[in-house]
């Protein structure tokens, strides 16, 4: 039986990416509380959130220090002004410590409520680089097909997923350019990761060519692809690309949303994972784990000295009511006191290397046609056939076939189309490991054969090796 909040929400809360006609037949599933990696609905049912809320419960939910030190910020001060000249201690002290997490001279910090936000700064914080400089015509912006940067107006247009450009809609088209997919599993027929990657750097080239060096401001990217598809480009690929925008004064803006916070193992990924020192880092989600919303654009001091220097009058007109807010900034000092206190990061290298050996062991299974990612970024990516890789109708949405299956055994994964992806909490252990692997076996399978039963996979070799 429906309860009250089940019918308020239905009536009234138009969810992000809210799909009208199933949501008007169905509703939502109404969570009520949640400990660690678990939720429970309104029923008292348990599940294993292997999403982690949506990349960013990376500490787990429930933790008593997180609620003290929010209360206690509330008590003390629950909000300060952040414009121009005044400040206060939490979010001072949260920018040094990102200072001293970053990269190289990656030392200041723009504050926002969450990651389309970091990257809208980051998208006007290049053109007013560029603008600094006397270089008003850097105004391209160079991005990739299958990566996602965000709902707000520019992150949308930077963001490369067919599926989320939708045509009622609009975007800005004219300055953003959209490169191939940098997915291994879809490469050209024929060519192997180091030919692939040899194409894609090419294709830069061409397209540096074709638009002039000097018409360029910046390439988004983000150094793992999430909701594209939990892609890891080929070997190779981000260096070569940074190479390429340092030799042509194009800024590199690495988009670690979804990367940063121990997402892979380390605090950022560009530099510790891939070799590679951005302009900009933009993250959010693993920031606070999800406790309160905050964003943040981390830029160089390179960057900063352009700014800040030539006009006395000069001033950055962009910002927000909550940059820097208090509350959210004392969240995410405890939240990375913890993950260093626990060691997190290095669990996740640990159990990480073992979640993606069991995830593996589903490539034998029906409709299973690719199972990628790194450490806690996990993807398995659903074929018709398994030798051509051809993908099942849209229209059908495997993804949610699996995942409604997989929810039913009390594990929740997240459907995008042809992929069920996951990125549980870095306190998952080898246990929560082995749960995720059988129950979602379990769904494919289950999946597998209620689409035969219905007839949806006739013609299909899905059985194919």
């Amino acid at each position: 039986m429906s309860s009250e909040n089940w019918q308020a929400d239905k009536r009234h809360w138009m969810h992000p990416w809210t799909h009208f006609d199933s949501f008007e037949e169905e509703g939502a599933l109404m969570m009520a509380r949640a400990k660690g990696a678990r939720l429970w609905d309104e029923q008292g049912k348990s599940y294993f959130d292997a999403v982690g809320g949506l990349w960013c419960t990376n500490i787990g939910l429930g933790r008593e220090e997180m609620a003290e030190a929010i209360a206690e910020q509330v008590r003390e001060m629950a909000y300060a002004n952040p414009f121009v000249d005044i400040s206060n201690a939490p979010a001072a002290q949260l920018a040094k410590k990102l200072a001293e997490l970053a990269p190289g001279d990656i030392n200041r910090v723009f504050y926002s409520c969450g990651g389309s936000t970091a990257i809208d700064t980051a998208f006007r914080l290049v053109h007013f680089y560029q603008n600094c400089r006397g270089k008003r015509h850097k105004k391209h912006i160079l991005a990739r097909k299958g990566g996602y940067h965000g709902s707000t107006y520019a992150a949308m247009s930077i963001t490369g997923k067919s599926g989320d450009k939708i045509p009622e809609f609009d975007y800005i088209q004219d300055s953003i350019h959209h490169l191939s997919c940098p997915n291994p599993y879809r490469a050209p027929q024929g060519m192997d990761e180091q030919q692939f990657c040899d194409f894609l750097v090419e294709e830069f080239e061409q397209k540096i060519r074709e638009l002039g060096a000097d018409n360029i401001a910046a390439f988004f990217a983000e150094p793992i692809l999430g909701s594209g598809g939990v892609i890891v480009p080929p070997e190779g690929y981000n260096r070569r690309i940074w190479e390429l925008c340092r030799e042509n004064d194009i800024l590199f803006v690495a988009d670690e949303v979804v990367t940063a916070f121990g997402r892979v193992g380390h605090w950022f990924a560009s530099k510790d994972l891939f070799g590679i020192q951005p302009d900009i880092i933009t993250c959010a989600k693993g920031l606070t784990s999800g406790y309160q919303p905050l964003g943040a654009t981390l830029f160089s001091d390179r960057i900063y000295d352009v700014i800040s220097t030539g006009d006395p009058d000069r001033y950055f007109a962009s910002g927000y009511t909550y940059s820097g807010h208090p509350v959210a900034c004392a969240a995410a000092l405890k939240n990375i006191e913890i993950i260093e206190r626990e060691n997190l990061l290095q669990r996740v290298v640990e159990v990480g290397a073992y979640f993606e050996q069991r995830l593996h062991s589903l490539r034998d299974l029906p409709l299973v046609g690719d199972v990628r990612g790194k450490r806690f970024m996990m993807c398995v990516e659903s074929v018709a056939d398994k030798g051509s890789k051809r993908l099942l109708p849209d229209e059908l949405n495997i993804g949610k076939w699996i995942s409604d299956r997989a929810e039913q055994n009390g594990l929740i994964v997240r459907p995008i189309v042809h992929l069920n992806v996951m990125s549980p909490p870095l306190t998952m252990g080898r246990d929560e490991v082995d749960f995720i692997v059988e129950q979602l076996g379990a769904a494919i399978e289950q999946a597998h054969h209620d689409l035969r039963k219905a007839g949806l996979l006739s013609g299909a070799r899905q059985m194919t090796a």
